[in-house]
Formats: C-alpha cells, structure tokens, sequence
C-alpha cells in the first residue's frame, strides 16, 4: 500500500485505542511521581500497601528501574503517537517501551512491595500491559510492511 493511500479503519481504531491505553498509563506514572496521595491511595487500596509505604517503595527504587518504568510509559505513548502519525517509528518506540517494561517487571518481581498482602492483581495487570505491548509491536511491524506507515 502506498503512504499516501487512505489508513484502513483498524489503524485508526488500534492507534486511538492504544493512546487512551498507554495515556493511563502516563497518567499514572505522573500521579506516581508526584506522589498524589488520593490517587495512590485508590490504587494502593486492593494491595493491602499504605500510601506512605508505596511512596516510599517508588523513591527507593534503583535507577535501572527508574528508567525503565519511564522508558516503558514514554515509549508507549510515542508509538501510540506515531501509529496515528502513519509513523514506522512507532514499532521502535514500541521496542522501547517494551525495554522499559522488562526492567519494570525485573524489579517489581525481584523487589516486591513490602506489605503487599496480595499480589494476584498487580501480576495479572503487568501479564495485560506485556501482551498489548506485545500486540502493539507485531501490528506496529505489519502496518509498516503493508506500507501503512512510512
């Protein structure tokens, strides 16, 4: 297909769909980094974790982590961002956030939060956000092959 051929509906769709996503996710990173108790305390409630604990938990953790939880949440807004742009980048920013994500998964499994009396669905949510990473990467490549983003 050439570039400049109308987008087929899906890509639009995935390319919407994908930046509300990845957009909670920056949403939630923020709340995270600017310690908004309120928020923290909604999000923090089902894991049995206190706010001051989960605040804690986030400054403590290493700079790896650091920059992969950032390169997890940018990288998948870029793409989401380029999808709609018609952008190949979008798979490399996929890649990147996929990186990102990786690391966050290293540290959330090998450093789980302390007092965390149930870890069921902070797992089963990473499990998610890996296999629409995963989802985002092949479609990003098949709409580059198809001539779809350029």
């Amino acid at each position: 297909m050439d570039a400049s051929a109308k987008a087929p509906v899906h890509l639009w769709v995935v390319g919407l769909l994908s930046l509300v996503w990845n957009g909670f996710g920056a949403y939630d990173y923020f709340m995270s980094k600017t310690e908004n108790r309120e928020y923290l305390a909604g999000m923090m409630e089902p894991t049995g974790v206190t706010v001051d604990a989960a605040i804690e938990y986030m400054n403590a953790m290493p700079l790896w982590a650091n920059i992969g939880w950032g390169l997890g949440v940018w990288g998948a807004v870029a793409g989401s961002v380029l999808l709609l742009m018609r952008k190949r980048h979008a798979f490399h920013a996929f890649v990147a956030s996929l990186i990102g994500l990786v690391l966050g998964m290293l540290h959330q499994w090998s450093s789980p939060m302390p007092g965390m009396t149930d870890t069921t669905t902070p797992m089963i949510f990473t499990l998610v956000i890996f296999g629409i990473t995963l989802f985002l990467l092949w479609y990003s490549r098949r709409m580059t092959a198809s001539g779809v983003l350029s």
